[in-house]
């Protein structure tokens, strides 16, 4: 966590940096477009903020208030990371819509674009290594910070493309449209990281792949049982939750049933990582004779 932690913070300061040469770019030109380049980037600086908050309370242990410890937290953290792109994007429309009004040529749009590029070019080398890094750590804020920044390099270079041409060609009303473009571009982007965050909330079952893998597991090292049903997953941060229930021979001893247990627990944790896992023994007049069959 240490690692993701350092990385959260590093989020922090390079958004402040992007931030300056953004609003820079912006403080040369006047154009609406790079202003609302800029504005997604303060809200790039205050999801970062949220994000290293709620990565720091993920971390903290399970207590008897939080027996399954705080690894939603980050969940949380990429909601509020959608509503703030929202309202950046509503912000966006509002000075699109005054600069469609009144038009005006832009100042020096060629500096102004190439310090814009700097900052683009920042953007998305730190938005691929927080996406890399945060599906290695399965840290959702990690994750959402780094698609947000993605969706930022997309707008950037929508934005840098259009005020050229809107430069190039001097039609001013070029620039608010392209403003409100950009504004619809984050507004989609914001929608569906809240979404995925949500489902997180929902408890909704792992993905069919990693479902397919724990079955096969199971099956595979469940040696001594008979078969296994009702199985049950979910994701909570970077946390997975397993449970299900196995069924034994009626002779079993609890001994024996344990270390089969046992084995299970350290087999499906070789395939998928850390998990909390939560074995249900039954014995053979419990069967469904559906679900799982231990090979």
């Amino acid at each position: 966590m240490t690692s993701v932690r350092n990385l959260a913070q590093g989020s922090i300061a390079i958004g402040l940096i992007v931030l300056g040469l953004k609003y820079w770019a912006y403080h040369l030109t006047g154009s609406v477009a790079l202003l609302s380049d800029a504005i997604e980037s303060i809200v790039n600086v205050v999801t970062a903020i949220v994000a290293y908050l709620a990565i720091s309370l993920s971390a903290k242990p399970a207590d008897d208030e939080h027996p399954y410890g705080h690894h939603k937290a980050e969940y949380f953290s990429a909601v509020l990371e959608g509503v703030l792109i929202v309202l950046a994007a509503i912000l966006i429309l509002r000075e699109a819509y005054f600069s469609y009004l009144a038009p005006r040529q832009l100042d020096t749009p060629w500096l102004g674009l190439a310090i814009n590029g700097v900052a683009t070019v920042i953007n998305l080398s730190w938005a691929s290594l927080l996406i890399n890094r945060g599906r290695a750590r399965r840290s959702p804020a990690l994750i959402a910070d780094g698609r947000h920044l993605m969706t930022d390099v997309v707008s950037s270079l929508g934005v840098l493309a259009g005020v050229a041409v809107a430069a190039l060609s001097g039609i001013a009303v070029l620039d608010p449209i392209l403003a409100a473009l950009v504004a619809l571009n984050i507004l989609w982007a914001g929608w569906g990281l809240m979404k995925e965050s949500l489902s997180g909330l929902m408890d909704e079952a792992l993905e069919p792949a990693m479902l397919a893998t724990i079955k096969q597991t199971i099956s595979a090292h469940a040696v001594g049982a008979i078969e296994a049903h009702d199985l049950r997953t979910r994701r909570a941060g970077s946390m997975t939750f397993i449970d299900f229930h196995l069924v034994v021979a009626g002779s079993t001893t609890v001994s024996a049933a344990h270390d089969i247990c046992d084995n299970l627990e350290q087999a499906i944790r070789a395939e998928i990582g850390e998990a909390l896992i939560t074995i249900h023994v039954e014995p053979d007049d419990k069967a469904k004779h559906s679900g799982i069959v231990v090979l």
